[in-house]
Order: C-alpha cells, then sequence, then structure tokens
C-alpha cells in the first residue's frame, strides 16, 4: 500500500522564493524614498516650529537668543531678561531634526537667513549634498 505526501517540491520552494526577491527589490526603493522624504518634510516642519518659538522670543524680549544662548533660551530662561515668558517650546525640549541630529542656529546669520540662520545638515549630517543629505534651513 503506497502514502502519498503531500508538501512542496524544492523548485516549488525556488521559485516562491524568487518571486518575493523581486517584489522586494522593486518595492523597497520606494519604501526608502518614502521614508527619506518623510524625514526632511519632518526637518522642515520643526523649523518651522523653532522660528516661530524664536519669533515669541523675540516679541518678548526685544531680540532673538544670542549665539551664546542658542535655542536653549527657548526653554530655559537666561540671565538678564525679565520679559521672558517661556519656556517657548510645548514639550520643554529642544526637538532634534529627522536623522536625530542638533539643529544649528547662527546669529548673525552667515547662510542667507534673514535674522539668523536655523538648519540641518541633511541625512549625512555634513554642509552641502544632494538629496536627503542637502541641508534644509530657513533660507
Amino acid at each position: 500500500m503506497k502514502t502519498k505526501h503531500s508538501g512542496f517540491t524544492l523548485i516549488e520552494l525556488l521559485i516562491v522564493l524568487a518571486i518575493l526577491g523581486m517584489l522586494a527589490a522593486f518595492v523597497a526603493p520606494r519604501v526608502m524614498n518614502a521614508l527619506g522624504k518623510g524625514q526632511v518634510k519632518t526637518t522642515q516642519s520643526q523649523i518651522e516650529m523653532l522660528a516661530t518659538a524664536l519669533d515669541a522670543f523675540r516679541l518678548d524680549n526685544g531680540r532673538y537668543p544670542t549665539q551664546e544662548e542658542g535655542l536653549e533660551a527657548l526653554i530655559k530662561q537666561p540671565e538678564g531678561l525679565p520679559n521672558w515668558n517661556g519656556p517657548y517650546l510645548r514639550k520643554n525640549k529642544i526637538p532634534v531634526d529627522g536623522w536625530g541630529n542638533p539643529f544649528h542656529y547662527e546669529i548673525p546669520p552667515r547662510r542667507g537667513g534673514v535674522d539668523y540662520d536655523l538648519y540641518s545638515l541633511g541625512a549625512d549630517n555634513a554642509e552641502g549634498g544632494e538629496g536627503e543629505n542637502a541641508d534644509i534651513g530657513n533660507w
């Protein structure tokens, strides 16, 4: 009496794996591209939020934070500013860019911002670059 074993043959498994590999090859770049665009948009939104907080600081104190005070002045009152009405950021902490790096604040501006430069160095955290590696700022 013969018993029949059911299951997949090695060739069937190899074909399925090849199809899955081809699908992954087509889908993975699109997913990575969407992820990169999301990080850029997050960084742009956070720059706008920080710019709004810096403007509120200026309205209260008559000036933007100095280079020495930096963005910390948005959450911790600098000495000699009796009109400081902060913290100016909701979560009481300075956000980081979409890649987890701190934002750069320069006053006076040297890269094209009107009153100050506020920027991220992009995915590579180095000046210049293209695509995701490009600097993102308020200029």
